[in-house]
């Protein structure tokens, strides 16, 4: 093979290249100097401000983010953080609350949570290159399927608290449907539920307008039974107390009430579960198996519930079906992308999960099996009891109240529990203080013996004694009443009873990375998904001890690093969207947009406009914005767009007079879903505010703003944000998500609060409870990844990834325009940061947009958005940190598909039997030794050239997914 030469100017470039690399910027983004030039060439432009001049709108234009600091090293970086990670301060907490210390196995932090196989991996819709994802989450549904004794599981949810909320309005939905139940039925919360859920139950309900009775649970019967049609109880509950609920479940069946349980999972592998005693839906967090705290996420919560249930459940369901071989596969089933497909009729606008949490909880129930579990509750209730016997044996004028209980005790104290708590802090403890006079203690896996005694000795000094107690227990005691003993099995199936050893399970853990199709292999060119590089040096602060084993609840003194990069990040998302204030409370864009909807619903009523209820959506919105403004309470009005893509002005005007008394918002995605900047977003504007409506920017586009349009300029009022996609956290297979919202000042006083937010420094004067998240930041952990982001890049590094971003969306469009029709150009004839081709002209050969994305994975690429948002159509985001020649490739692709599209219409090979309509051909198609397909298998499988030294083998053929939904098994 003839060696290539380097032109001397190009060479020059690389000497230049090689130069510049010391900024973060120039590694980040993909295409050199060099490549840059040349793609300018390709759209026809000199330089980077003339190619920008033709591609912004010279009215939205807006270049300035001055008070960013200035690009540091990677080096400088993590000197850095680790220093705002001394600023945490790292107590034992046994304040519980739904968080709690866990042990994550070795083995699965390194081979998943630090692995760039798993964490920057899509959400898994195209289930042929998503099959070890699949298989990990079916065993997480698994899990909780047998751990909580119900039929149904889906694979996560964002956290506890959503988790309840989307409970009680599966069950709402469906009596209401049903008609089972009229809007003056009533949903009874026990008062015994973690407050937090309590406050995100009743918000995201507040759209709906269904009411609430907050109680004790053993209170029902002074309120009209008859008008109840559902019930959240908690086992055990908030304080610790396990109850025996058998005869208070019997006396609701009789009146029809379901029944949700908020649990903990743990427990479980002790306790009697609740779909053995008549609970019909069962929620919690898997945070205790083995996800670190990170001062309140990301963590996945479950939800699990009857089979009469199935079709109404939110968020994603993993299924089983077979492929074109009648091989037995995994797939998503039922709801994938319902949010974006039937938008303001979807059940949930769940569009983030927490699957890579969800992922490494499954492994270490794998890792740990049925008798490790147990033996691990059994010590956390052993060491609980001692506990108590130390205290009410040592220690004097305390009660211990609890009768039953698995790790959580509650004391209380003659005296007030203030000096306890100066003690306990002087010893870097908290527990969690309910009143002056009671607190709860809280054990975990970590405890070890030592703290046992640590605790005693605080309570000693209370008490005034130091020296003198008695450590003799003289019996096992047993906090668990015998009726409620688990004498069920679980975690039976053979996948949890074999890898035991670090070396079966690592290498269990690799055969399904093998799987997977993620961004350590290919571009993965997702319209309105972003899939962007995702630094090493971004994600190193996330398993560092200061960062990860933070309780969400500790005073605001403890927490001094997070609040550092919280305002740090603050501060400068204000100055790239030009807002006044931000929430990171949602912990996903679709929070962010439930968020947003409420704050603006709140203001209106603030002023006293409470028939504002009309929410206008154009059809190149997000597709979550109908989803979630249903979810709102809001009456959706779709405006149209013109051929260009862009917004119907007249449509608009129009629709706006027409309820201009009842206008509350207009969601608009910028640049649109159509890929075109509105060149009348102003016009659209000032509609809109004419008309008394508030403005909201959906944020999945950002990454075609900063440093070049300022929102809030343009005159946005509200904006959520993807950190998830536009500030580099990763998506890990479909969550963790992160979705902030940004304000203009007059909706600051309505933004999230939150029951256990300790910065007494905020003063939102907010009168209405608006809580979103089950924790004040939602997934603060990972907002470390974001600050990393902006610091390493600095205000010209931000800037220059959106110029890049749009010069690789423009380069990709300008080659592939002489092979596929591209739907909707803007200004000059080009687009924004994605752009759609149009695949519905191949119909008349038999050929569709998922035969092309199935037969873009025998090239060893991940296809783009499919049918998003125009059916039949698909949309393509190369992002800044691909290089061209990684372009190229993607390029080649699609032409040489295109060309295959070709040999049908010529009648080279027929409708029903060709290259596309086979696709994909996986790794067992290709070896075996029968071969009855008209073409080759050099065609099938290495098409170009550099396909073979690329090869990503496919485990599965093409999926059918029909059968899948026809026969529901949703665990192995």
């Amino acid at each position: 093979m003839l060696k290539k030469t380097i032109s001397k100017d190009k060479h020059n470039y690389y000497m230049k290249e090689n130069y510049e690399k010391i900024n973060f910027f120039s590694r980040h983004i993909g295409p050199s100097t060099y490549e840059i030039d040349e793609m300018l060439k390709t759209v026809k432009c000199n330089s980077i401000y003339e190619f920008i001049k033709k591609t912004i709108p010279k009215n939205i234009f807006f270049s300035k983010i001055n008070k960013i600091p200035n690009s540091i090293s990677e080096y400088q970086y993590l000197k850095h953080i680790k220093n705002v990670g001394k600023k945490n301060k790292i107590y034992k907490s046994y304040i519980g609350l739904g968080f709690k210390n866990t042990i994550t196995p070795s083995v699965i932090q390194r081979n998943i949570l630090e692995n760039p196989s798993w964490y920057t991996s899509y959400t898994p819709y195209q289930s042929e290159i998503s099959q070890g994802r699949l298989e990990a989450l079916i065993n997480f549904q698994t899990i909780i399927s047998d751990l909580t004794s119900m039929d149904i599981s889906n694979a996560s949810m964002l956290d506890e608290s959503s988790a309840a909320a989307d409970a009680v309005l599966m069950i709402f939905r469906k009596k209401i449907k049903e008609k089972k139940i009229e809007n003056n039925f009533y949903f009874f919360i026990s008062k015994e539920i973690f407050p937090q859920t309590i406050n995100v139950i009743k918000t995201r309900c507040a759209g709906l307008k269904i009411n609430f009775i907050v109680d004790y649970y053993n209170n029902i019967k002074k309120y009209n039974i008859k008008k109840i049609f559902g019930i959240i109880i908690s086992y055990p509950t908030c304080t610790g107390d396990i109850y025996d609920y058998s005869i208070f479940i019997k006396y609701l069946k009789k009146y029809k009430i379901d029944i949700i349980v908020s649990t903990d999972l743990l427990s479980l592998s002790l306790l009697k579960p609740p779909g053995e005693w008549g609970a019909d839906v069962v929620i919690g967090t898997s945070q205790n198996f083995g996800i670190p705290m990170g001062y309140g996420g990301p963590h996945a919560a479950f939800f699990s519930t009857k089979k009469e249930y199935t079709r109404y459940i939110p968020g994603r369901i993993i299924g089983i079906s077979i492929d074109k071989s009648n091989k037995t596969v995994f797939r998503m089933a039922l709801q994938t992308r319902e949010q974006h497909i039937k938008r303001e009729k979807a059940t949930s606008n769940i569009c983030t999960s927490q699957v890579l949490p969800a992922i490494m909880s499954s492994m270490y129930a794998i890792f740990h099996g049925k008798n490790g579990l147990i033996k691990i509750a059994k010590n956390i209730h052993k060491k609980t009891t001692k506990l108590e016997y130390l205290l009410i044996n040592n220690i004097k004028n305390i009660k211990q109240t609890n009768k039953y209980y698995f790790d959580t005790i509650k004391l209380r104290t003659i005296y007030s529990n203030h000096l306890i708590r100066e003690i306990a802090e002087r010893k870097m403890t908290n527990f969690r203080y309910i009143d002056s006079h009671n607190l709860t203690i809280t054990l975990d896996e970590s405890t070890s013996n030592n703290d046992v005694i640590d605790i005693l000795s605080i309570f000693l000094e209370f008490n005034g004694e130091k020296k003198n107690y008695n450590l003799n227990i003289k019996k096992n005691i047993n906090k668990i009443p015998s009726v409620l003993k688990r004498k069920s099995d679980f975690l039976y199936n053979d996948i949890f009873n074999k890898y035991y050893s670090e070396n079966e399970l690592m290498r269990y853990i690799k055969r399904l990375e093998k799987k997977d199709i993620s961004l350590n292999h290919s571009m993965i060119a997702l319209g309105s998904c972003t899939m962007k590089l995702n630094s090493a040096t971004e994600l190193f602060s996330l398993t560092q001890d200061e960062w990860k084993d933070i309780h969400p609840f500790v005073p605001y003194s403890q927490s001094n690093g997070y609040n550092f990069i919280i305002n740090k990040l603050e501060k400068y998302l204000k100055e790239i969207t030009g807002f006044s204030k931000v929430s990171f409370q949602p912990n996903s864009g679709s929070q962010g947009e439930y968020a947003g909807l409420m704050v603006i619903k709140n203001y209106h009523n603030y002023i006293k406009q409470y028939e504002r209820n009309i929410a206008l959506i154009p059809a190149s919105s997000h597709g979550t914005n109908p989803a979630s403004a249903s979810i709102a309470g809001m009456k959706i009005v779709l405006i149209s767009t013109k051929n260009d893509g862009s917004i119907d002005i007249d449509d608009l005007l129009i629709k706006s007079k027409k309820y201009a008394n009842y206008l509350s918002v207009c969601m608009i995605t910028y640049p649109s879903t159509h890929g075109v900047y509105e060149i009348n977003i102003r016009k659209i504007i000032n509609i809109i505010h004419k008309y008394g409506g508030q403005v909201y920017m959906d944020g999945a586009n950002m990454n075609a703003q900063i440093g070049l349009i300022n929102p809030a300029n343009l005159g946005i009022d509200i904006c959520h944000i993807n950190l998830h996609k536009t500030f580099a956290i990763p998506h890990g297979g479909g969550g963790p998500g992160m979705g902030p919202i940004c304000v203009a000042e007059h909706l600051i006083k309505f933004l999230p609060n939150h029951p256990f937010d300790n910065n007494k420094e905020k003063n939102l004067n907010n009168k209405k409870i608006l809580t979103v998240s089950s924790t004040p930041y939602g997934s603060s952990l990972i907002l470390s990844i974001s600050y990393a982001y902006i610091r390493l890049l600095g205000p010209d590094g931000l800037k220059k990834c959106t110029e890049i971003s749009l010069l690789n969306a423009n380069y990709i469009k300008e080659k592939l325009k002489k092979y596929y029709k591209i739907l909707y150009t803007g200004k000059n004839n080009m687009v924004a940061h994605e752009f759609i081709i149009d695949c519905r002209i191949f119909n008349s050969v038999g050929i569709n947009v998922t035969d092309i994305a199935k037969r873009m994975m025998d090239y060893g690429f991940h296809a783009p958005t499919v049918s998003f948002p125009v059916k039949g159509c698909m949309m393509i985001e190369p992002t800044e940190s691909e290089s061209k020649m990684e372009l190229d490739r993607f390029i080649e692709t699609l032409i040489e598909i295109r060309n295959e599209i070709k040999e049908i219409e010529i009648g080279k090979y027929s409708k029903e039997e060709n290259v596309l309509k086979n696709a994909p051909h996986s790794i067992e198609t290709l070896t075996n030794d029968y071969w009855n397909y008209p073409y080759t298998r050099k065609k099938a499988g290495y098409p170009l050239s550099w396909v073979r030294d690329r090869k990503f083998y496919i485990p599965i053929s093409r999926i059918d997914e029909a059968y899948g939904d026809r026969n529901l098994c949703t665990c192995i």
